[in-house]
């Protein structure tokens, strides 16, 4: 009898041990402990310029416009023409000075070729299908298409004329 009380406390003995000084802290709320990996991560580098503000006078883009040769003159009869289509057409998303749900048109000759404004006024659809800086554009303004506004060359010249008065 002295054997099974002296083993069963040398048992519990045991457990106490074992089991001791382990103490859980309730903590409020919700908690994730994260190691750190030893894996370094790869860093890419991102465009830092905005499409809007990117510099490309080499694209012509997709369209119907291959060559075009800019006057050193501006034909103001052309632009006023130009003006009266870009307020009735155009105004609605764009906003000479500044973004607005397209990008600015000012300074845009600039920036791009004669051809690639052309052709993003008369095949916008296409232009952001294939031309990787409409691409970028459209995305930049948050996906908003430009409408196709069914315009002629010779309208879509007279807009570009305008342009060059900005």
């Amino acid at each position: 009898m002295r054997t099974i009380v002296k083993g069963s406390y040398l048992l519990l003995l045991g457990l106490l041990i074992s089991c001791g000084g382990k103490e859980e802290k309730k903590q409020d709320g919700f908690q994730v402990q994260r190691q750190k990996s030893t894996e370094k991560a790869v860093q890419v580098e991102t465009e830092t310029t905005k499409a809007s503000e990117r510099i490309d006078l080499e694209s012509k883009g997709v369209g119907p416009i291959t060559s075009l040769t800019l006057d050193p003159e501006i034909d103001p009869a052309m632009a006023e023409e130009g003006k009266a289509v870009y307020d009735q057409l155009c105004l609605a998303c764009h906003r000479v000075g500044k973004k607005f749900i397209g990008p600015a048109p000012n300074g845009i000759l600039e920036r791009r070729t004669p051809e690639w404004v052309m052709n993003m006024i008369l095949n916008p659809e296409g232009m952001v299908k294939e031309d990787p800086l409409a691409k970028d554009l459209f995305m930049e303004f948050n996906g908003s298409p430009m409408a196709n506004q069914g315009l002629t060359e010779e309208q879509a010249r007279a807009v570009l004329e305008y342009f060059r008065t900005l």
